[in-house]
């Protein structure tokens, strides 16, 4: 279970480093003429950068504390930020009716719950 929970761990990484990555070094107007991320018109362009920023944050937040073996309650704090984040991104499009990506966000949402779940306790590493 462990490899497993570290696979799935670097996957989201992997994931939410790069869209934080994207948010945070392209400007809204960038971003808004992506088909996929159409959604960022409802976002000021500080909501979008934020964000971006608590993405690269969780990504990072799932990996460094388990590697260094410091404050490994981060991880799962971290998976349970994104999956907040990924509740968020659920709702707003919904809101939008763009029903493809609301697929992609609940297997996001779905594989951070599992790390946040299976990481918490006395022996979860």
């Amino acid at each position: 279970m462990n490899v497993f929970l570290w696979i799935v761990a670097g996957v989201l990484a992997a994931f939410f480093l790069a869209a934080g990555a994207t948010k945070l070094t392209q400007s809204k107007a960038k971003l808004e003429a992506n088909p996929q991320m159409k959604w960022t018109e409802d976002f000021s362009a500080g909501t979008l950068k934020l964000i971006g920023t608590m993405e690269v944050l969780g990504a990072l937040g799932l990996i460094l504390p388990g590697i260094l073996d410091v404050a490994t309650i981060l991880v799962p704090l971290a998976a349970t930020g994104l999956a907040i984040i990924m509740l968020g991104a659920i709702v707003t499009h919904a809101r939008r009716k763009e029903y493809p990506q609301i697929g992609i966000n609940t297997v996001l949402l779905i594989l951070a719950l599992i790390v946040a779940v299976f990481r918490f306790g006395p022996n979860s590493f």
